[in-house]
């Protein structure tokens, strides 16, 4: 592998979106893949490293505050300081009001909205030291024009997509580019396709083409960055 530009850390990594941005990114990072499940982890790290890239596993709950800063005293120590986040952790329970428990409710917003508070808290000190950064959010549909089944992921969205816009206001000024990608429409993984078995190829995202809208906003010059960007098949009304 050539000389990297650096530590990337992919927060929320399943067979979707976070292996394909975890994927892109080892090209030219070392990357840290952070998410629950350690056997998953450590497969899709031998996979990054099977193609010449190096890669770091580690599992956390992105919803408590020691488990996160565990992982990133890790990821500091094996691999350095982080120059990418890439938040992509997400819960998406489906159904209204009536249907939706208090737990699942406060569970969604805690993986979805808290966990990139304190993850991005754990990286933003050493970005303001060296005076540059990048933090990209994946955001969804529910985050700008919600289902009546998103009672939970809908508040959790928009909370994060808030969070995205009070940061960059904040640190894009002093050299950290925060963006906020709104994914309308639904990723091409294998939830998707046993929850909507009739889904056509055409009507949904595929993961490494959103990886690379975000490869593309983790380098654009500072003189155009772009905060919220929407990515949609283009089948999609909107």
């Amino acid at each position: 592998m050539a000389d990297v530009k650096g530590v990337a850390a992919v927060v929320g990594v399943g067979a979707g979106l976070g292996n394909a941005l975890a994927r892109r990114f080892a090209r030219e990072y070392a990357v840290a893949l952070v998410a629950r499940g350690a056997d998953k982890l450590a497969g899709f790290a031998r996979e990054i490293e099977a193609e010449g890239g190096r890669a770091l596993p580690v599992s956390a709950d992105v919803s408590k505050a020691d488990q996160i800063e565990a992982a990133f005293s890790t990821i500091r120590s094996r691999l350095g300081e982080v120059d990418v986040l890439l938040y992509n952790a997400a819960m998406r329970p489906f159904g209204t009001l009536m249907e939706t428990k208090p737990s699942t409710f406060e569970n969604t917003w805690r993986v979805t909205a808290f966990g990139a508070f304190l993850c991005a808290q754990q990286v933003v000190p050493a970005m303001l030291a060296k005076g540059s950064g990048v933090i990209i959010i994946t955001g969804a549909t529910a985050g700008i024009k919600p289902f009546p089944t998103s009672a939970a992921f809908g508040p959790a969205k928009f909370a994060v997509r808030g969070l995205a816009q009070v940061m960059a206001r904040d640190l894009q000024p002093k050299g950290i580019h925060v963006a906020y990608v709104n994914v309308d429409g639904a990723i091409d993984m294998p939830f998707i396709r046993e929850r909507f078995p009739n889904i056509k190829d055409e009507n949904m995202l595929k993961p490494p083409a959103i990886a690379e809208t975000y490869w593309h906003l983790a380098h654009q010059d500072r003189s155009a960055w772009s905060h919220e960007v929407d990515v949609r098949p283009f089948t999609e009304k909107w």
